[in-house]
């Protein structure tokens, strides 16, 4: 799969967020991420609450607009990290613990915000 300008610099931004953050023996590797534009998915009511939603390696937007949304596109991307070395524990997370009290969505968050 190709990917364009934008998305590349988008990845490329979040990455050198993500970078500055030692949570995991790797840094977060672009190799295989994907990031689908579908503002569709977004109308339904589970997803209507997000601007982006990550699975695996894969990283959904609403809108191509979001790419340059910096902090969202790391937050995502941070969560294709977090699967990069709990791919189990991490998605499972979710049912034990909910989202909004998630360590995993409060470690993307704090490794989203602007330095």
């Amino acid at each position: 799969m190709r990917v364009d300008q934008a998305t590349r610099a988008a990845l490329t931004r979040a990455k050198e967020r993500l970078d500055r953050h030692a949570l995991y023996p790797r840094p977060v590797a672009l190799r295989g991420v994907h990031v689908w534009i579908v503002p569709w998915l977004f109308r339904l009511p589970w997803f209507r609450r997000f601007d982006g939603y990550s699975a695996w390696s894969t990283i959904l937007l609403r809108s191509r607009a979001l790419l340059a949304d910096d902090e969202l596109v790391a937050h995502e991307l941070c969560h294709v990290w977090q699967m990069q070395h709990r791919p189990v524990r991490m998605p499972l997370s979710y049912l034990f613990v909910g989202y909004d009290r998630n360590p995993y969505e409060e470690e993307a968050r704090r490794c989203a915000a602007p330095s």
